[in-house]
């Protein structure tokens, strides 16, 4: 007789933005700020998936008292893509909860970049607030694991905001964990979308929505929106095809940036968008 499959349920947690170590304002006045950070914990009766540990020791710590909270055993963190703060707390998390760490390959070779970059991107934005980083990412047969018998399926997706990305889709959830292919309400980082970039990041989402997801949580969302798949997708494509229009109108990154911020005004972290202008214009960072 075979035993009925129990209930999966998801929740998110959304680390606040927090401060970098940059002296330079945003252009509207804003200091530098780091975009919100998503962490997603899906369980059944007993066990559970955590998705995308955040950065700092402190947002760490943060997400593993809440994760414990919830009574359930943790076996696997998952990990979407490379970019350093959705798994440089994998290692403290994993040690502390017993967990197994998952990604594919390409975000293992992503993975390895992030930590190469750490003394002259990571460590000076934000010193001694990141714990050490080994890479104990495996990835799992078929590119799928379970949790309590429902399936949860890695999908490569390409390029998004950076390169060799995948998403989790939990069928039983109708959930797609999107990472950084789909945001919800945050500045979108254009600085790896040059070269074609963002036609890349486009059929990623054409990928993420031919899964058909009624939820999708992005890796960066405001907390105070919903995950309505729909909606996200149709908002994470339109900010590229104006990204798209505004690089062909504007001769510089200021212009830009106040042309991406006038469409814009209610999306997070304008320092994310200044970023990216100035990389896509050639500038320093």
């Amino acid at each position: 007789m075979t035993r009925p499959l129990t209930t999966l349920t998801y929740e998110v947690f959304v680390a606040d933005p927090i401060p970098q170590n940059v002296s330079e304002l945003v252009p509207n006045g804003d200091r530098r700020m780091f975009s919100p950070l998503s962490t997603t914990l899906i369980y059944g009766a007993h066990d559970a998936v955590l998705v995308d540990p955040p950065l700092t020791i402190a947002q760490g710590n943060a997400v593993g008292d809440w994760a414990a909270s919830k009574g359930k055993r943790v076996t696997h963190i998952f990990v979407t893509h490379g970019h350093g703060d959705h798994w440089f707390t994998a290692d403290m998390l994993a040690a502390r909860f017993g967990s197994d760490v998952l990604a594919s390959p390409g975000t293992i070779r992503q993975m390895q970049r992030n930590v190469s970059l750490r003394d002259v991107l990571w460590d000076k934005t934000f010193p001694g607030q990141i714990p050490s980083t080994p890479i104990t990412a495996k990835t799992p047969p078929g590119h799928r694991f379970q949790l309590e018998g429902h399936d949860l399926i890695i999908v490569d997706v390409g390029h998004t905001d950076t390169d060799e990305s995948t998403v989790l889709h939990v069928p039983d959830l109708d959930l797609v964990v999107a990472g950084d292919a789909i945001y919800n309400g945050v500045h979108q980082y254009l600085s790896e979308s040059a070269n074609g970039g963002r036609d890349a990041w486009r059929k990623a989402i054409d990928i993420v929505e031919a899964l058909q997801p009624r939820w999708i949580v992005a890796g960066h969302k405001n907390k105070e929106l919903d995950d309505e798949a729909a909606r996200a997708i149709a908002e994470t494509r339109q900010y590229l095809d104006d990204a798209d229009a505004l690089l062909q109108r504007h001769a510089n990154p200021l212009n830009f940036f106040n042309g991406m911020l006038e469409r814009y005004p209610s999306r997070l972290n304008p320092g994310a968008l200044w970023s990216g202008a100035k990389t896509l214009y050639g500038a320093p960072r």
